[in-house]
């Protein structure tokens, strides 16, 4: 529970929320469930049908979206929300199994591009389809204006996280 909403609710000796701040927090509880399974469902999905990883399909996507299909080790690291460190040694696995290649960027030798390979990106094709039909099934039970109104109201939160607490770090 954030600082912001403990001056708005309190807490019972059973641990149990009380006050305005409790609708709030319940749609947090819920949020955060719904992602846990979906999370569960879809490392399962590709651990069994792909030996991936979660780690890889977010990798893998990264530069799939990206129109030339190369990105910076640093870009990498930034948008995947990830020490150096780890994505060095996400790259270095990826490119032993011929799904990236790692390049010196021309302009800066200190640079490093990762790009798809060929397998890559037909491996990477294979499964977002897969993926795809994963999250449909998921929000299977939702109709299409159910849908509409859940994308209208995250996008909403979003928008409203990102203008006051990600400019500010969270701070």
């Amino acid at each position: 529970m954030s600082a912001r909403t403990a001056k708005h609710s309190t807490v019972d000796g059973n641990g149990r929320s009380s006050g305005t701040g409790k609708p709030a927090l319940r749609a947090w509880l819920r949020l955060w469930s719904c992602v846990g399974t979906v999370e569960r469902v879809i490392r399962t999905r590709l651990h069994l049908g792909y030996g991936m990883t979660l780690a890889r399909f977010d990798y893998l996507s990264q530069l799939y979206r990206e129109p030339a299909l190369r990105l910076t080790m640093t870009e990498l690291s930034h948008r995947l929300m990830v020490s150096g460190g780890n994505v060095t040694g996400l790259t270095d696995r990826l490119v032993t199994d011929g799904l990236v290649v790692r390049e010196q960027d021309p302009a800066d030798r200190r640079v490093q591009i990762i790009a798809l390979t060929g397998h890559g990106h037909e491996l990477f094709t294979e499964v977002a389809r897969a993926h795809e039909v994963w999250i449909r099934e998921l929000l299977g039970s939702l109709n299409s204006e159910d849908v509409k109104g859940l994308n209208h109201t995250l996008g909403r939160l979003k928008h409203a996280l990102d203008d006051e607490w990600i400019e500010k770090r969270g701070e």
